[in-house]
């Protein structure tokens, strides 16, 4: 849990939606304390980081993870076969979902096969694209949230603002008041003892819980074997303690061997919260064994695709499957960094979000978030597999106004044909250098006329104006004073 110390009351609880990003950055934008929660909160997160990787040849170990990730989603359908055949061996049964529909039923189903009342639940981003907790609920089934963050979420009917930190966008006098208000725990500023009233709270829950829910980080198709990373402990009780146990993950989180995982977990730990790392790594391959003492009595995995398959299909898009959920891109955005992340109104918020998010919804309900960026590059340049998102990012912007491979839902939204002429029109300006300098110049010549409305765009910005001097002008003029220094100073030589 990351917590910060100014005094407010917690946020409102609302609804967020991608359609509303706008509306959504500006409200966020207008509010200090959510910025000043995050800008703390990611400040420290980006220092611990650059620390974490002070002796390791980062790039090399960037480039060994992307590669480990390229090499596993190359074989992927024989990867995933493989680990169904190994995960059946050690009594861990597999089911497929074609969607998020389709997996909550399956889980649902589990539930009620032996009679379920009650659900602790490990994090799992993929749950909450899914909206497992309210099909549950809708079911009679009550789902409660184990991992802190998720846990304080939760408490506050919100949603997580972040895919490692969940409760990141909450202060410690706003925890505290949801404590209080929620669960009768007694004001403080103390985070140990609310930490505290908090594992206490869950510590009952987990031994009366009938069925255990997590996420899977990687899953060893060598062995079957689950591998589980967490810093609570939350998620060894969750997969221990109840008599059933359900893992449900999305089919890219599959690696090759048993020996891909170190690399990737350090990559993740360092990436994610700067640990070299976490307190616990839970590997997870079969039910309790007859002549062990605990343990769930059944293991089940849920692989759920929910539109991977067509991302998988696609040369480009495919770079997306690699994540590994470390939110480094996120922690490094300007933009994120700003307005947090229930602005974007998708599980997945901040640079991944932008360019996955319109994979699993379609572009025509995420359509402004691949343009909620500065394109700085700063995604690109931390994630540890090398994901090109500042590339994808522009993709799906062609994408939205009909001009890429039209390969995402819901793209296809065409320009004006005013906007159209305008951009052939720089197009060819841009490609023509002759032109390109005698239209500068003469517009640097021209700049007083320059209109200082430009419709919507002059609302937050002031209206551009074409510089007195261009820069080749500059540089020539720099070169030629530069000339004429080094000539007077060759001539007063003796």
């Amino acid at each position: 849990m990351s917590v910060q110390s100014d005094s407010v009351r917690p946020h409102p609880v609302q609804a967020y939606s991608p359609r509303e990003f706008h509306r959504q950055a500006h409200d966020a934008l207008g509010n200090p304390q959510i910025r000043a929660n995050f800008r703390k909160a990611m400040d420290g997160l980006m220092t611990k980081r650059h620390d974490s990787f002070g002796d390791w040849d980062l790039e090399i170990l960037r480039e060994l993870g992307a590669n480990i990730r390229l090499r596993a989603l190359a074989k992927l359908p024989d990867l995933l076969e493989q680990l169904e055949a190994n995960c059946e061996a050690n009594g861990i049964r597999v089911h497929w979902a074609e969607d998020g529909d389709q997996a909550c039923r399956i889980i649902r189903e589990l539930c009620e096969s032996h009679d379920a009342r009650s659900v602790i639940k490990g994090k799992s981003m993929v749950s909450e694209e899914m909206h497992l907790n309210a099909h549950l609920e809708e079911a009679g089934i009550e789902a409660l949230e184990s991992d802190l963050g998720e846990y304080l979420v939760q408490l506050n009917e919100q949603t997580p603002s972040h895919i490692i930190m969940p409760a990141i966008h909450l202060n410690t006098d706003e925890i505290s008041e949801i404590m209080h208000d929620k669960t009768g725990t007694e004001r403080t500023r103390d985070v140990d003892t609310m930490t505290a009233a908090a594992r206490q709270q869950l510590r009952e829950r987990f031994m009366a819980a009938d069925v255990g829910v997590s996420g899977v980080n990687f899953a060893v198709a060598e062995t079957g074997t689950l591998c589980l990373v967490e810093n609570e402990g939350n998620g060894r009780m969750t997969t221990t303690v109840p008599p059933v146990h359900i893992a449900v993950t999305g089919i890219e989180k599959v690696v090759e061997h048993l020996r891909d995982v170190p690399p990737l977990y350090a990559l993740l730990t360092r990436s994610a919260t700067g640990q070299h790392v976490t307190t616990y790594f839970n590997m997870i391959s079969g039910p309790r064994k007859p002549e062990e003492h605990d343990g769930p009595q059944e293991v089940h995995l849920v692989l759920v695709d929910s539109g991977r398959s067509s991302i998988y299909q696609d040369d480009e898009l495919l770079d997306t499957l690699r994540c590994i959920r470390c939110g480094a891109c996120m922690n490094h955005c300007p933009v994120y960094t700003r307005v947090g992340g229930h602005t974007y109104g998708t599980t997945y918020p901040g640079p991944i979000g932008s360019i996955l998010s319109p994979h699993l919804m379609g572009l025509e309900d995420t359509k402004d978030l691949p343009t909620a960026s500065s394109l700085c590059g700063a995604c690109g340049e931390v994630c540890p597999v090398k994901i090109p998102i500042p590339d994808l990012l522009v993709r799906l912007r062609r994408e939205s106004v009909g001009e890429g491979r039209g390969n995402v839902p819901g793209a296809g939204v065409k320009r004006t044909r005013k906007e159209a002429a305008a951009w052939k029109g720089f197009e060819w300006l841009a490609t023509h250098p002759g032109v390109w300098r005698a239209g500068t110049s003469m517009a640097g010549k021209l700049r007083a006329l320059t209109p200082s409305r430009l419709g919507a765009w002059t609302d937050y910005r002031s209206a551009p104006k074409p510089a007195g001097t261009t820069l080749h002008a500059l540089v020539k003029q720099h070169e030629a004073k530069r000339h004429q220094a080094d000539k007077a100073a060759e001539e007063k030589r003796p």
